[in-house]
């Protein structure tokens, strides 16, 4: 095995803070770059110098999920600076450990092109898995503190049936809620169906989203229509979990400030949040926490830069 001894960790959200923490209690030489403005960031370790001056001389380099949302640049939502992906894989040290998450095509060619191979973390089985289960969670978190009723004995509808998908139905389940969820396959269906959940083919999604107080999308694609958006009442809250494009794309305004809900007399539990559980855009790549607003309900996007879910 090889004794790595000095770690860069380049861009990315609370994640790779907490990766670069802990490297550091290991009593590894650690250089956090492009993240100069993560409050969970121990402040020894920021390193403002240039990226192309110092990944040479490291061991091993940790690129964030994803990698980059622009296909030129390190996604680097903790700093003001901008740096080209192509300018830190040039002339890294023979034998150098390169990391990324959610490498994309366009990536891989680049660092070929630098003479560099790097390892896609997420396509390791149990990171998504448990991914999925800390998004999933982010997500229960996220429509209680949004919605104005309770989980319990609310309708919620789900779309798709993956990993993130089945880790929601069952929180959701556990927490007394009404799920339904729309998927394609006949499989999936009948698990779905076997798991207690209402099970809908995704063609009629149309004919099953009215009614629902929140509405959770995980496919990545743009299968919310306007017709489905319209659909759905003034209050449902839709919390969009896809990757890229999303579900519902950007083709609506942003809502208007929305005034502050006053507490009722019992209180309201606010959910607690993992601060070592930093997500992927909620996940989504690249979503820094927008909210738009659909032709009537409401919606949220996560917020992986700040934290949100994992």
């Amino acid at each position: 095995m090889t004794a790595y001894k000095t770690f860069a960790v380049v861009g990315g959200d609370l994640r790779q803070a907490h990766v670069a923490n802990r490297l550091a209690a290991q009593g590894k030489t650690v250089y956090a770059m492009l993240l100069e403005t993560n409050s969970a960031l121990e402040k020894s370790l920021v390193c403002a110098e240039d990226p192309e001056d110092v990944l040479p001389q490291c061991d091993v380099i940790i690129f964030p999920l994803p990698m980059s949302t622009d296909e030129r640049h390190v996604n680097a939502p903790f700093s003001k600076q901008k740096v080209r992906v192509c300018d830190c894989l040039s002339g890294l040290k023979p034998g150098a450990c390169v990391l990324g998450g959610k490498v994309s095509p366009a990536m891989r060619a680049l660092a070929e092109s630098c003479g560099v191979t790097i390892i896609d973390y997420f396509e390791r089985e149990e990171l998504c898995v448990k991914n999925a289960v800390i998004t999933a969670e982010g997500a229960a978190s996220i429509a209680m503190e949004e919605l104005p009723i309770s989980l319990f004995g609310s309708r919620c509808m789900i779309t798709g049936h993956g990993r993130i998908s089945k880790a929601l139905m069952r929180i959701l389940r556990g927490m007394g809620a009404d799920v339904t969820v729309a998927a394609r396959k006949h499989g999936d269906l009948a698990e779905i169906e076997a798991e207690g959940c209402r099970a809908v083919h995704i063609a009629t999604l149309a004919e099953h989203v009215r009614g629902m107080d929140v509405l959770f999308n995980t496919v990545p694609a743009r299968i919310l229509t306007a017709d489905i958006l319209e659909k759905l009442g003034p209050d449902t809250l839709l919390i969009d979990l896809a990757s890229k494009p999303g579900g519902v794309g950007r083709t609506f305004a942003p809502p208007p400030k929305r005034p502050e809900r006053p507490a009722s007399r019992a209180g309201r539990a606010r959910p607690r949040r993992s601060k070592k559980a930093a997500p992927e855009g909620f996940g989504r790549g690249g979503a820094q926490g927008t909210t738009v607003r659909a032709a009537k309900a409401r919606s949220v996007r996560g917020a992986g830069a700040r934290g949100k879910v994992a």
